[in-house]
């Protein structure tokens, strides 16, 4: 028989919802905040940077961002964040996840504050170092993906840890509005500040002087909630998962818990030594044992998270056309250079508001009463259908706008109240302790290669437009209809790795890893063999 649950576990899993979990969810979550905030104020300030560093004297159009330099600077932050996640998340389970927590939040402090403080003799060096504080700003942050989710996860009760870990997740939501937000109150201060003059023959051409100051001013906000929450961060206690089954400190973790639930827990050395000598905590990531008990799993959240990553970012690089289609951003020329950072963060905003956000909070409301498997499904087939919805007869929508609009938003919806949460919440819960932090970095990672692939793969296969529908008033040609039918059949292949990943819903960590089990259990089971 296997072995009976460590006392201070059992306490955690059967908790009421206490004061100590919403804490937790607000010290963990605004780090997610932050992270969503940094990776996503990038795109509100690019056009702004072509405008000031990138004009041509005496040409009649706006100054741009090179190609070559427009990926670099909104895809380095990416780079970092996969560095990032693989490495904190290896370094969590090795020190500890308070330890390697601080880490991360300071560096995202520090590169956010350097990020908008970026210097340069002229426009080229201005970019590089912009694009070296990005890439360590988005390490920091990579390292807050595995933390954020394990800590959560191990400080959870069972019946309601898929909320607790999705409600994480879910400040990302409100990181990116935040963005938004901030980005159209300075943008409206500076532009009250600055008005064109009326003779001016083309508006579109105006940078008032004070537009350096917008960028730099929206990107250094990120340090702000980071630096807030570090002292917390700090206070915080070792979870008692790691220092009971990784760190074999039972009167620790006993003591620690004792003190968050302010109750009295005994410690249970034996019962650790035991678990300890056992096999199921003997063998290591890149064992046959592991690739027996976990290989498919590590499978599914990975090629999961990577397939959910490709739509979901790739889908960011046609709001801008859909946004000047519609009307919400005008032409360039018609408007300043801080007015269309205003108009841009303007049109983000009421994305987030009426799509991204509530998908987040549909999931923590539903996942633990119908499950992270259902809905991750769910939000593969619909994402799915509204991108066929959509490309199928692009003709029509493209006379239809609002209707595009529309179908394009619930794909936004659906990917939030589905697999952008779920591909966060399942990797904290299904691996071993000693190998969860490691685990859900590699899945995290393996999702930023997908980010990377629809940022600038599928930037390529947009660009590849019919120039002809381009002209006539479409938001985008022929190029975006062949991108929305690969990216229909990427959300299908993601249906389909979805039945690689266990459902976790109302089961002990240790239920999930079979880690405290006795070695007369390590014997597969009928089903297994």
């Amino acid at each position: 028989m296997g072995q009976e649950q460590l006392k201070v576990l059992d306490a955690l899993d059967s908790a009421k919802t206490q004061w100590y979990h919403f804490t937790a969810i607000v010290i963990a979550g605004m780090g997610f905040f932050t992270d969503a905030y940094d990776l996503f104020c990038i795109s509100l300030v690019t056009k702004l940077l072509g405008r000031i560093y990138y004009h041509v004297e005496g040409s009649p159009k706006p100054g741009s961002l090179p190609p070559n330099v427009s990926a670099a600077v909104n895809g380095v932050a990416l780079c970092g964040t996969l560095a990032g996640q693989l490495f904190f998340g290896w370094l969590g389970d090795k020190l500890g996840r308070k330890k390697v927590y601080g880490m991360t939040l300071m560096v995202m402090v520090i590169c956010s504050i350097a990020s908008g403080l970026s210097f340069g003799r002229d426009a080229k060096s201005v970019m590089a170092t912009l694009c070296f504080f990005r890439f360590w700003l988005g390490f920091g942050i990579g390292g807050d993906y595995p933390l954020s989710a394990t800590i959560m996860s191990e400080y959870a009760n069972k019946k309601t840890r898929g909320a607790f870990i999705a409600a994480v997740f879910a400040m990302q939501g409100f990181g990116i509005l935040t963005g938004g937000i901030f980005a159209i109150m300075v943008s409206a201060i500076f532009n009250n500040i600055h008005k064109a003059p009326a003779y001016m023959v083309n508006p579109g051409l105006s940078t008032p002087p004070q537009a350096d100051y917008v960028w730099r001013i929206i990107l250094m906000f990120g340090a702000i909630p980071a630096a807030l929450t570090f002292y917390s961060r700090m206070k915080m206690p070792e979870t008692a998962r790691y220092t009971a089954l990784v760190a074999k400190n039972a009167a620790q973790a006993a003591s620690d818990m004792s003190k968050v639930m302010q109750v009295d827990i005994e410690s249970d050395e034996k019962k650790v030594e035991i678990i300890a000598k056992s096999s199921a905590n003997s063998f290591g990531l890149f064992s046959k044992e592991f690739l027996r008990r976990h290989g498919l799993h590590l499978f599914g959240t990975a090629s999961t998270w990577f397939l959910l990553d490709i739509a979901f970012y790739s889908q960011n690089l046609f709001q801008k056309d859909i946004f000047s289609a519609i009307g919400w951003i005008p032409a360039a020329a018609t408007m300043n250079a801080v007015q269309e950072v205003f108009k841009i963060a303007r049109a983000q905003t009421l994305i987030a508001l009426c799509s991204t956000v509530p998908g987040y909070w549909f999931t923590v409301f539903f996942i633990d009463r119908i499950g992270r498997f259902r809905i991750q499904l769910m939000g593969f087939f619909f994402m799915t259908a509204f991108m066929l919805a959509i490309a199928i007869p692009y003709g029509y929508w493209m006379k239809h706008l609002m209707g595009f609009v529309i179908l394009y938003s619930l794909t936004f919806f659906f990917a939030n109240f589905g697999p952008n949460a779920t591909t966060f919440v399942v990797p904290a819960e299904i691996f071993p302790a000693r190998l969860r932090s490691t685990c859900h970095g590699i899945s995290a990672a393996a999702g930023k290669l997908g980010a990377m692939v629809g940022a600038f793969g599928f930037l390529y296969l947009a660009q590849n437009q019919d120039q002809s529908k381009t002209d006539a008033g479409y938001p985008a040609g022929i190029g975006v209809q062949n991108s929305l039918y690969v990216l229909a059949g990427v959300n299908f292949l993601g249906l389909v790795c979805t039945f690689f990943v266990p459902e976790s819903k109302g089961k002990s960590l240790e239920e999930m890893s079979r880690e405290t089990e006795g070695d007369e259990d390590m014997k597969p089971t009928e089903e297994e063999a």
